[in-house]
């Protein structure tokens, strides 16, 4: 028997405390905190350092910590499914022209599409703990806090009181769990790995290690369900489990890591697959000794200290802050479901989605899915991969502007991958320039149509819906050196394919792009038949607009005098207006008025140039505007917002139209029916999109910076009419904090990064600060106040009355 023994004078050190008492609204971090262990995977609590994750079910007497990797996805490096040919894209167009919808509607997928390809991401396995008799107890809480990132269990009954803490540290790349008793000599338990079958199949295999103490979980990654698994395909993966006591002792048998009688414990966990190498092994043992070298104390400070390092950029408090931080936040959403309102239970909100990213997308790291990081299946819905015709770039809508700009980076290393894959694409079944992608892809970034259906699988554009990404990463950081190398491929490549596949209008010679969709709605034509294609949906021209002006923006900006530069030059202003008004005031989501067969449904493409684009705005299109609105109107009515994502949209066009009203009420309706108790976002079932499009929407409620304007609080809901927050960006390199009472702000602080000018929305005079005093500042005949500032100077302003 091997065993790992030590003793400690006493248990101060990396022990966690009882908690006694409520804690104060000023003492209390943001947290989620509950009274009873999850009895469902949707009321744990998630834990990740961007690779590796955990939901943590704080269970007593037995834990379960359900394991996800990035990596652990089904497939591989197979060549792309390619299908269609130039010759079928000229056939079909000329078919559309000739009024033949339905034919190309029935015949377009099955050119086109490699079918229903299915390549999920997976979950790695369980992680159990059996504590024997312990019961949680009347004392019994647990919590997940977002400032340190961490999650804690208490127990105080079976005649023992223990505490947990788990942990995913990015600096050691290891999940760790602490586990300490109060009375010496009372921990016992054990400690089990495994892993779900693939259609009653076993995925895993377990086997202790005596000799070095450990336990090992290692397999393949099948997806027996996919018509194109064949035996022996997948990656190989593998996890392993250690264990160090103060006190008692530990023994790893054959299937099981025992301790006994222990004042305290700490479980450490590594993980590898082969996406990385296949040295799993040796990448597994390594970590594990580095950390556990270390040691509980240092391990935990250093993941603190980097946690902190992102979370504590940005804080908020909505109304007077937590009203009682103690009540449990299943407690608070169930008040909120029965008409409370509670401010900041949505500025948790807001922090969870910063949280959230923090992690599951890390630099090095796979981009967020659509569960993020956090998934138990095999199977998982909608294979929790990247779906690009918004929910991908939903992950993302909150990284800039929340100041989590570094985030962003694994979304950028995937789209050059994808890109990359994207030029076989179009030049095989296009037969045309540059990069272009299907609807859906995977983590091995292939880019054909993967669809049987035209109104959700025949779309192009989702690569060129993530270059707006890479410019909007430009905007808000200033970095022509990462525009110049990384960013301009990019979109000038998306661009390239944007110039050959459109087409001219026969009857208006204007430039469309189709065959296209407009995702994932269909129409009716007027003999009733449904259709989804036609040339030149709304969303498609709105965003080759959006992908020009951008491409042309930034080849101005530094000296770019490429060919490509004149060609979309001359192409901008031929292309046909994306944003058309009907003849009942709504904005034209196809190419000409039809009747929606969803007329409620989740997806609002056409509504793409109101956000995340800009081409709508109130101030300076406010007839469009208008029509937006009436847009929002007719869908809400006919059951709208259904999804939990799609009404967190909601609350980034509400914020963009300046009804903070509208926007409460989306809030509202979120919390109210698209939460689970741990408050991921239902659509259900779980996607992380909403999350993400949430703190996004709330961030636009505060601040807005559309073509390089600031504006602060444009659109307050009436519950909100104090608060505060801090470290909020605005593009053009500005980082702002703002505090307000009566719904306008009372202090106005805006740090300049990169010496711009400040151009701040503010149709009152200003007071701001100059020495010692203050100078009144008053704002041009358009209501703005432009001001030069210098890289790091910091601007205090006070209203003038």
């Amino acid at each position: 028997m091997a065993c790992r023994s030590r003793r400690v004078v006493a248990l101060a050190a990396g022990v966690l405390a009882w908690p006694s008492g409520s804690p104060s609204a000023q003492e209390s971090p943001p947290a989620l905190r509950y009274a009873q262990p999850a009895a469902r995977w949707i009321e744990a609590l998630p834990v990740g350092n961007g690779r590796l994750g955990a939901m943590v079910f704080g269970g007593a007497p037995s834990e379960r910590l359900q394991l996800n990797e990035d990596s652990c996805w089904s497939g591989g490096e197979q060549p792309d499914w390619q299908r269609g040919s130039p010759a079928d894209l000229r056939r079909f167009r000329d078919e559309l022209a000739a009024g033949h919808v339905v034919d190309v509607d029935r015949a377009v997928m099955g050119t086109f599409s490699a079918g229903r390809i299915l390549r999920s991401h997976q979950t790695l396995g369980d992680l159990q703990l059996d504590f024997g008799e312990l019961a949680a107890g009347d004392g019994y809480r647990r919590e997940l806090d977002l400032r340190d990132g961490i999650a804690r269990v208490w127990t105080t009954g079976g005649g023992s009181a223990t505490s947990r803490e788990v942990l995913a540290s990015a600096p050691h790349d290891v999940l760790v769990m602490r586990v300490a008793a109060r009375e010496r000599g009372a921990l016992a338990f054990d400690v089990a790995l495994s892993r779900p079958p693939d259609r009653e199949l076993p995925t895993a295999a377990v086997r202790g290690d005596a000799e070095r103490g450990v336990l090992r979980m290692e397999g393949r990654v099948t997806q027996r369900g996919a018509d194109w698994y064949r035996e022996g395909d997948g990656m190989q993966f593998l996890v392993v489990a250690a264990v160090d006591v103060e006190g008692g002792w530990a023994e790893a048998t054959d299937s099981v890591l025992r301790v006994r009688g222990a004042d305290a414990a700490t479980l450490w966990l590594a993980a590898a697959t082969s996406y990385h190498g296949d040295d799993l092994d040796a990448r597994c043992a390594r970590t594990l000794a580095e950390a556990r070298a270390a040691g509980w104390p240092a391990v935990r400070a250093a993941h603190v200290a980097e946690h902190r390092s992102w979370f504590d950029r940005v804080s908020l408090r909505l109304g007077d802050g937590p009203r009682d931080a103690s009540t449990p936040t299943d407690r608070r959403l169930a008040a909120v479901r029965d008409g409370a309102d509670d401010p900041d239970l949505a500025a948790l909100l807001f922090q969870y989605g910063r949280y959230l990213l923090i992690g599951c997308s890390r630099p090095g790291t796979l981009p967020a899915n659509l569960q993020g990081l956090w998934n138990e299946h095999i199977e998982a819905p909608w294979n929790a991969d990247y779906h690009l015709n918004i929910n991908l770039q939903m992950n993302y809508w909150p990284a800039e502007v929340t100041d989590l700009a570094e985030l962003h980076g694994p979304l950028f290393e995937f789209l050059e991958r994808l890109a990359a894959r994207g030029r076989d694409r179009a030049r095989e079944s296009f037969g045309l320039r540059g990069f272009v992608t299907g609807h859906a892809t995977d983590v091995w970034a292939p880019a054909f149509h993967r669809s049987t259906e035209p109104f959700w699988g025949f779309w192009h554009l989702g690569g060129a819906w993530l270059c707006a990404h890479v410019a909007e990463h430009w905007r808000f950081t200033g970095d022509d050196v990462w525009m110049r190398q990384r960013g301009w491929p990019l979109l000038r490549d998306c661009a390239r394919f944007l110039l050959d596949w459109l087409v001219e209008d026969p009857v208006t010679g204007e430039l469309v792009s189709g065959p296209s969709s407009s995702p994932e709605n269909s129409y009716r034509l007027p003999d009733g038949q449904r259709a989804a294609v036609c040339m030149g949906p709304a969303m498609d021209q709105q965003i080759v607009a959006e992908v020009f002006g951008n491409a042309l923006q930034v080849a101005g900006a530094l000296g770019i005098d490429e060919p490509i530069v004149a060609e979309l030059a001359a192409a901008l202003p031929r292309l046909r207006d994306g944003v058309r008004v009907g003849s009942d005031g709504r904005v034209l989501e196809w190419d000409r008025e039809y009747a929606e067969v969803e007329p409620g449904h989740r997806h609002m493409s056409h509504l793409y140039a109101l956000f995340p684009g800009d081409r709508i705005d109130p101030h300076a299109t406010p007839e469009l505007a208008a029509a937006a609105a009436r847009t929002i109107e007719q869908r809400l009515a006919h059951g709208g917002g259904g999804t939990g994502w799609s009404r967190a949209w909601l609350i980034s066009f509400a914020a963009r139209l300046h009804d903070g009203a509208q926007a409460g009420e989306h809030l509202q309706a979120l919390l109210r029916k698209s939460m689970a108790p741990n408050l991921f976002d239902l659509h259900p079932p779980f996607q992380i999109d909403g999350n993400f499009g949430a703190t996004a929407g709330i961030a636009e409620l505060l601040l807005q910076s559309n073509h390089d304007v600031v504006e602060v609080l444009p659109a307050l809901p009436p519950g909100w009419s104090s608060g505060a927050f801090t470290g909020l960006c605005a593009r053009g390199g500005f980082q702002v904090d703002c505090a307000w009472d009566g719904g306008a702000f009372t202090t106005l602080t805006i740090r300049s990064k990169l010496g711009r000018e400040l151009v701040l929305r503010h149709p009152a005079p200003l007071r701001i600060a100059v020495g010692e005093g203050f100078e009144t500042h008053r704002p041009d005949a358009a209501g703005l106040h432009r001001i030069p500032t210098r890289p790091g100077q910091v601007l205090r302003f006070r209203p003038a009355s």
